[in-house]
This record gives structure tokens, C-alpha cells and sequence, in this order.
């Protein structure tokens, strides 16, 4: 049996706090990707109010800042997230079905691509205070922390679009 070492305990608490904001049910009882689950691509493109963002919006700009850790922490190529720029992307106000899949994609694979450098990256890397070598572990963590945040502004978004198109025909 191999010997658990406090790095490979802190490795292994690293991957459950990403994946119990991603996908798997913890004390919230709902995770980022339960919560999209369902979303019509008209929900996700949806705003509450002008100038607010969407749930398409929110999914990307999750998708980014785990591309971006991943990045850190592999020391991968700038510039190759699928769309340009940073942080905030613009989606069209009116998103087709296929657009919407591709940005759960997107999310899903930057998710996936994350946890493998986690799992697998010198420990050095995911312990480091210099940005420029790899990333802290409290920049881990609070990746777990931006899952629930945005969890919970999409799951008010829902509701807020249900009340909204209440009594409204779907077309």
C-alpha cells in the first residue's frame, strides 16, 4: 500500500473541492453543472435586465478562469481558449441550441483539462506564491468558490426568467 503523504491528502482535497462545485453534490445539494442541466439555449441567453449577464455568459467566464488556472499550472500557451479575449465574453442575444452545447462543452472540457493538471502536475506547481511558475493552493480553492458563487447567480437567474415568462406560450 503506498504511504499517504500530506501533499497527495492536499491533491486529493483539491480535486473533491473542484469537483464538488462542478459536478458532484455536496452540502449545497446543487453544483454548477446540475444547475445548467435542463437550461434551454433561450434561458441561457436570457438577461434579467439590461446590461446584466446571462447564464450563457456566466457558463464562459467560468469556462475561462478554469482554462486560465489549468494554464497557469501547465504552463500552457496563451491565447488558446476558444473564443478571444478574457473574463467576459459576448454570446448573441438569440442562441441557437448547437451554440449553447458548445459552451457546455467548453465549460465541461476546461473542467476536465483542470483536474488533470491538478492530478497530475509537480506538486511545486500548485503550491507556488509566483503567478509566472503555477498557482497557490488558495487560487484552487477559490476556483471551487467561483463554481458556487456562479451556481448561485444561475440559479437566480432561473428563477427570475421563470417568473418572468410565466404564463408566457414558448415558441
Amino acid at each position: 500500500m503506498a504511504k499517504l503523504t500530506i501533499q497527495t491528502a492536499q491533491r486529493e482535497m483539491l480535486l473533491g473541492l473542484i469537483d464538488e462545485g462542478y459536478d458532484k453534490i455536496g452540502w449545497m445539494e446543487v453544483s454548477l453543472l446540475s444547475a445548467i442541466r435542463r437550461v434551454s439555449a433561450k434561458e441561457a441567453a436570457w438577461r434579467p435586465r439590461p446590461g446584466r449577464h446571462s447564464i450563457a455568459e456566466i457558463v464562459l467566464h467560468d469556462a475561462y478562469y478554469k482554462y486560465v488556472t489549468a494554464r497557469r499550472i501547465t504552463g500552457g500557451k496563451r491565447g488558446s481558449f476558444p473564443f478571444a479575449g478574457s473574463d467576459w465574453f459576448a454570446v448573441p442575444r438569440k442562441l441557437s441550441d448547437t451554440q449553447w452545447k458548445q459552451y457546455v462543452t467548453i465549460l465541461t472540457d476546461a473542467h476536465q483539462t483542470l483536474r488533470k493538471a491538478i492530478a497530475t502536475a509537480p506538486w511545486s506547481k500548485l503550491n507556488s506564491n509566483d503567478k509566472n511558475i503555477g498557482v497557490s493552493l488558495a487560487h484552487i480553492t477559490g476556483i471551487a468558490m467561483h463554481d458556487a458563487y456562479h451556481t448561485g447567480q444561475i440559479k437566480t437567474i432561473r428563477a427570475l426568467y421563470k417568473q418572468a415568462t410565466k404564463g408566457r406560450k414558448s415558441k
